[in-house]
């Protein structure tokens, strides 16, 4: 959201929602699985640091979208 990761250094608004919605999702997905890496950091540290950044780095919408899915309609990723 404050244009720090994209190109061009879009900000906000002037991203497209798809965009907002595939960061949080990437961050997620990137954090809670395992890598060849590293071990899998886990769902609840990745849900963690995208709820830090809400609104600086993430989509207060999509962020709150997020949380509702997992928090309370216990969504879980696939192994």
């Amino acid at each position: 959201m404050d244009g720090s990761g994209y190109p061009q250094g879009l900000k906000g608004e002037n991203t497209l929602p798809e965009s907002r919605i595939l960061a949080v999702a990437d961050v997620l997905e990137a954090m809670a699985s395992k890598r060849p890496y590293r071990a899998a950091l886990g769902i609840e540290a990745a849900i963690h640091e995208i709820e830090t950044h809400r609104g600086s780095l993430f989509d207060p919408e999509v962020v709150d979208a997020m949380h509702r899915l997992f928090r309370e309609k216990g969504y879980q990723l696939p192994d």
